[in-house]
């Protein structure tokens, strides 16, 4: 055995993998950390594919048995947990966008993007394990699913995040008043809840 593509998956198992050598044909069984993968397939007598099984985290051996004998692949596959997303701060912004907000979850290293409804955010950044900063895409007004992608797999928070239309004014009453301030206004328009100054 000379090499392993990919090199890393998911504690799930279902990956599915190539195994690159010689004399592999009449290969009998493929184990992966020491559990029998799922539907092995002898490709030529330099290629067999295979599925992982499920397995704990941790860099494990894969080893390949023909009736002739065994070939091994010390420390080559790395199972890695898939990430989980449990909350995201702020979960309201905008329909334009813009918004810079915080997902917190876990196993976010190698994050790969972020997106909102299917549209991608911009300046993704993996502060570390647990936390994810991004900027929020422009979408029409409502709740979003948001999903975290890692080369392992995805998390979803479903309506994790709503956005809301984009405040509009409208008129202003009065329209003049003393150059001493203190004059009460009335401004009218749409989407004005959550008005947090003027």
């Amino acid at each position: 055995l000379t090499s392993v593509t990919p090199t890393i998956g998911t504690v799930a198992g279902g990956t599915s993998f190539t195994l690159t050598g010689t004399n592999l044909t009449g290969t009998t069984q493929v184990t992966v950390g020491g559990i029998a993968a799922i539907n092995v397939t002898v490709v030529n007598s330099t290629t067999v594919t295979a599925v992982t099984p499920t397995h704990p985290v941790g860099t494990v051996d894969i080893v390949l048995t023909t009736p002739v004998g065994s070939a091994t692949l010390a420390g080559s596959y790395t199972y890695a947990a898939s990430p989980t997303l449990s909350s995201i701060s702020p979960n309201t912004g905008n329909s334009t966008g813009g918004t810079n907000i915080t997902l917190t979850g876990d196993h976010f290293n190698g994050a790969s993007s972020v997106t909102f409804d299917g549209i991608a955010a911009t300046n993704v950044t993996v502060v570390n394990a647990t936390t994810v900063t991004a900027t929020t895409p422009a979408h029409a007004s409502g709740s979003v699913d948001v999903v975290l992608t890692t080369s392992i797999g995805s998390a979803t928070l479903t309506n994790g995040f709503t956005y809301a239309p984009s405040p509009a004014i409208t008129s202003i009453n009065p329209t003049a008043g003393d150059t001493a301030g203190n004059t009460s206004v009335t401004i009218t328009g749409t989407n004005l809840t959550g008005t947090t100054s003027v």
